[in-house]
């Protein structure tokens, strides 16, 4: 028995693929599992043609054999098995794909399309050496009377001799490595640590994976037994199958409860609240894949933190290839969980490395258009769990609207909500465009900490005098989405806290510019006194009862303003301009004309208390409280 070299590449290859491939070790067992489900798909494939090989579906099964003492891993399957040649080409061969060999040379067979090999590039099985300092394979195949063992302890080159195996299939035995100091190996010889990794990754190999299982039990109580004799316990060891096999998103729609649906959300994705929306579908065309979706009833704890992260848990027959898949959903449907489950991906290197390729970008825009589906579906049937959803995650669909300089807003302008001043309920914007009356030129809103402040604007309570419809942006990305969207079936948005704002009729506008333009000279003044504070200062007709506001002037608003400064580092830089507007119709407006002729002095005072008042009202602060405060006993004292 002589030691053999590998005969593709190097000690380097190997040592690439142990140490840069794949990302976590415990991925090794979900390699040597998928690689032993393929011998057993290849016999079974053998059998369904071939009657000598006298082995139904049921018979076929992998199992797990941990020996804690001599400190060895058994991975073994009763499939194909492999010859001493078949050893040498699949094993000595690093990167070799004795499946993908396997399905280039039945495609097309009978049978072939029950067949799911899943390994393509054969260096699933190299990751054993990721946990082991040896790796044995010992294997019978099919039609043999003959065993062979293939060995190696790394790069270094393998050895291939006869060996003794009673039933056809292949034993892979782990010498599974040392504890260090980094890494304690140890996990991979315990029964628990190994069914929640089968759980994990192979739950869904349509083989049954078993696997001795040894667990504490309480005693019987013998009936004469004291009440207070304390509990015995005794081993107990029973040959446990450790996953599900049968997928839920691979059965049929109308067999599966809404409850069978709610259970395995729960307890896949950790909630205690069923889902508001299950979305379950199988695509096949230029994409083929089963996927199922669920739109939550509320956000997660950490989803407005750097650690939430999106993402689609990603299978590639049955196979877990990655936990959170971001590629398949935009950022404005993060709040999506689910999974996908596709058989044609292409998988680069290994499992755990995913092309980007056409396949997956095909996915992702039809899972896209399929949610967006839903939720439209949900708005129309449903309103009371889509407000909940939109509760919950409407940030999101805004923030997708604002983001990317809008390239997505015609995606999602029809999910939005909005509060409004109709009946106090969230409408659509649909709906707010339906109600408008026919010479209405614009679709009105108001920005605000709350519903109730915005109520507190003056420029609110004359819209709403007049029958206008208001909707309240509460949210701090509403205005900013707004902006983006500019218009909605050619109404544009005007926010009534803006200088543009015009409710008047043709004729209060003829009387309100004459009002202006006898008063320039006055409104000069004023304007000199507030030097920067403001742009312009005027007469509106757009106010009830009260005397003064302030309105905004150019790109930014008072809302947006706020928002802007208070983000990290933005230290107050950004400011929004101004116009001062009052009343033409308040009393304040002839004192002010009889001060100008009179009192200009009294006047500025008036000017810089009126302007104060203008930012109370609009939910700012005052510039200078103790200028203000004294300005308004001096006047009080008069």
């Amino acid at each position: 028995m002589r030691k053999k070299q590998f005969k593709a590449e190097s000690k380097k290859l190997l040592d690439m693929m142990i140490n840069s491939i794949y990302t976590h070790k415990e991925i090794f067992l979900r390699e040597l599992i998928s690689n032993a489900s393929d011998a057993v798909d290849k016999l079974y494939f053998r059998s369904l043609t071939d009657e000598a090989v006298g082995m139904k579906k049921e018979d076929f099964c992998i199992r797990l054999t941990p020996d804690k003492e001599a400190r060895t891993l058994t991975v073994s399957d009763n499939g194909i098995g492999m010859t001493a040649e078949e050893l040498e080409s699949n094993l000595g061969v690093i990167a070799r794909s004795g499946s993908k060999v396997f399905r280039e040379e039945n495609a097309g067979g009978d049978g072939a399309d029950n067949i799911e090999i899943i390994g393509q590039f054969g260096v699933g099985f190299y990751s054993a050496f990721m946990v082991s300092k040896k790796v044995k394979v010992i294997s019978r195949a099919y039609g043999s009377d003959e065993a062979n063992c293939w060995e190696s302890d790394g790069a270094d080159g393998y050895t291939i001799s006869p060996a003794e195996k009673e039933t056809v299939g292949t034993d892979i035995i782990l010498y599974i490595n040392d504890n260090t100091d980094e890494v304690q190996y140890d996990e991979f010889l315990d029964t628990y640590r190994l069914s929640a990794l089968v759980k994990k990754y192979s739950n869904y190999i349509r083989y049954p994976i078993k696997m001795l299982v040894t667990t504490s039990r309480p005693k019987p109580r013998a009936e004469d037994a004291p009440a207070d004799a304390p509990t015995e316990y005794e081993d107990v060891t029973e040959d446990r199958t450790l996953n599900s096999m049968l997928p839920l998103w691979k059965k049929n729609k109308s067999e599966i409860t809404e409850e069978e649906y709610a259970a395995f959300y729960k307890e896949v994705y950790h909630d205690y609240e069923a889902p508001l929306r299950v979305i379950h579908s199988k695509t096949e065309g230029q994409a083929t894949y089963n996927a199922m979706l669920f739109i939550p009833s509320h956000a997660p704890f950490d989803y407005y933190s750097k650690e939430y992260q999106k993402g689609l848990q990603l299978y590639s027959k049955g196979v877990l290839i990655t936990d959170k898949c971001a590629d398949l959903l935009p950022d404005y449907f993060n709040f999506v969980r689910g999974l996908v489950d596709s058989e044609d991906l292409s998988l680069n290197i290994s499992r755990e490395v995913l092309q980007h390729d056409h396949q997956l970008k095909l996915i992702a825009r039809t899972i896209e258009k399929k949610i967006k589906s839903e939720l439209q579906r949900m708005r129309d049937t449903d309103r009371e769990k889509y407000e909940t959803f939109f509760a919950a995650f409407g940030t999101s669909l805004k923030f997708g609207v604002y983001s990317d300089y809008g390239v997505h807003k015609d995606t999602l302008v029809d999910l939005l909500l909005f509060k409004s001043s109709f009946e106090d309920k969230y409408v659509t914007l649909a709906e707010y465009r339906e109600r408008m009356p026919a010479d209405q030129d614009a679709i009105y809103y108001a920005a605000g900490e709350t519903k109730e402040k915005i109520d507190m604007l003056p420029q609110v309570e004359a819209a709403k005098a007049r029958g206008l419809e208001i909707l309240y942006l509460t949210d701090y990305v509403d205005e900013f989405a707004i902006r983006t969207l500019m218009q909605f079936d050619e109404k544009k948005f005007v926010n009534v806290c803006d200088a543009e704002a015009n409710f008047a009729t043709e004729e209060e506008k003829k009387a309100l510019e004459s009002d202006n333009a006898d008063a320039e000279e006055m409104f000069a003044f004023m304007k000199e006194t507030l030097g920067d504070a403001v742009q312009t200062v005027r007469f509106t007709n757009k106010l009830k009862t009260h005397p003064v506001c302030l309105s905004s002037e150019g790109a930014v608003s008072a809302e947006m303003e706020r928002v802007l400064n208070a983000m990290p580092g933005a230290n107050g830089e950004v400011k929004a301009e101004f116009a001062l507007e009052i009343n033409a119709e308040h009393p304040i407006a002839a004192k002010i004309k009889t001060l100008f002729a009179e009192d200009k002095d009294t006047l500025a005072k008036f000017t810089k208390l009126l302007y104060g008042e203008a930012r109370l009202i609009g939910g700012m602060q005052i510039e200078d409280p103790v200028e203000f405060s004294t300005l308004m006993c001096e006047l009080m004292a008069k």
